[in-house]
């Protein structure tokens, strides 16, 4: 029983060694591939949404350390405010620390509190961005809500469709005239591979004939790639790009309203550690479509590993996304 006992134990500890070299040799390559040398954002103002943690958070590092200037747009403006201080003094102990301390290009983070589950809220942040940001180079739609059990926005919104569909609808057309003026600009989408398990049901998009938090979140991702496709044919001519990308499966607190039994908890994390991506490295395409020369004019396009991607008829079907841009200007009051 013990030859048996250690035998398993030390094939679980190889399982897990070779995972890690899987997973460290995998990251790398992002990293090299998404990255970009400090300064290459220099002078360029990103407008980050949920900039405060996960793949957000990542996001904004990164950018700032290319010398953007990032807007934080976020909720919760003391949890921001607490992130954006922590980033401050990582960027500023890597530059001590770096081959030229005190050298390079580091950008600059602005907090601004955004609640894309309130209308109301996403109009006062864009009248104040109108107000006072001369120019928005990238807009990064990253802010989003995972399987949450059924609730309303401030509106009267199902919640994952409200926020991570309807709330950037309107804020990204508030600021599309903002974009444009600054072309050439680009915006990028974050969505989700489960988009593939999502319809559009235009008779019930409140989800109040039914609700399954599964299929409502993947059916908020095939609205922000529908959503992409449709800005991207609108916007041919301006100089103003959109792409939407998905970041693969992340350790992020994105997944906090799902229940994991206690139990099971310990080989979940495990399995997450081997498997999943760190928000580093799942960020690396959104910090690729927001900075490489590579994407420069590139629009439409659906991207993951910084690489584009295949998607689904039902993703690519023009007159569902031109109804629902039709409606969503409805429901978030563009139209009356």
């Amino acid at each position: 029983m013990a030859v048996a006992t250690a035998a398993a134990v030390l094939a679980a500890l190889g399982g897990a060694l070779w995972l890690a070299a899987r997973r460290f040799a995998g990251s790398g390559v992002q990293r090299q591939r998404g990255g970009g040398d400090p300064g290459l954002m220099h002078g360029k103002t990103v407008l980050i949404t949920g900039a405060n943690s996960g793949l957000g958070r990542a996001t904004a590092a990164e950018l700032v350390r290319l010398g953007a200037r990032v807007i934080m747009g976020c909720r919760d403006r003391a949890r921001a405010e607490e992130a954006a201080g922590q980033l401050r003094r990582e960027l500023r102990q890597a530059a001590e620390c770096g081959p030229e301390p005190g050298v390079g290009g580091a950008g600059e983070l602005i907090v601004r509190e955004l609640d894309l589950a309130s209308l109301r809220s996403v109009r006062a942040f864009c009248q104040e961005m109108l107000q006072e940001e001369p120019k928005l180079d990238v807009l990064i739609n990253n802010a989003g809500i995972f399987q949450c059990p059924y609730m309303k926005t401030e509106d009267g919104f199902e919640m994952q469709f409200g926020v991570n569909h309807l709330g950037h609808f309107l804020l990204t057309n508030l600021l599309l005239g903002l974009l444009k003026s600054s072309a050439p600009s680009r915006i990028v989408v974050v969505s989700s591979k489960l988009y593939k398990y999502g319809d559009i049901n235009f008779d019930d998009l409140n989800s109040e004939q039914s609700y399954n938090k599964s299929f409502c979140y993947s059916r908020s991702k095939l609205a922000n790639i529908l959503f992409t496709r449709e800005l991207a044919r609108r916007l041919e001519g301006t100089n103003v790009t959109v792409n939407v990308l998905h970041p693969g499966i992340v350790r992020t607190n994105l997944g906090r309203h799902i229940h994991i039994p206690l139990l099971v908890r310990p080989l979940f994390n495990l399995v997450s550690w081997a498997f999943f991506k760190t928000p580093v490295e799942g960020a690396q395409t959104s910090i690729y479509l927001a900075s490489s020369p590579e994407v420069e004019g590139v629009s439409g396009r659906y991207f993951g590993d910084c690489k584009e991607e295949e998607l689904l008829p039902k993703a690519l079907d023009e007159s569902v996304a031109r109804k629902l841009w039709d409606i969503s200007e409805v429901m978030v009051g563009l139209l009356k």
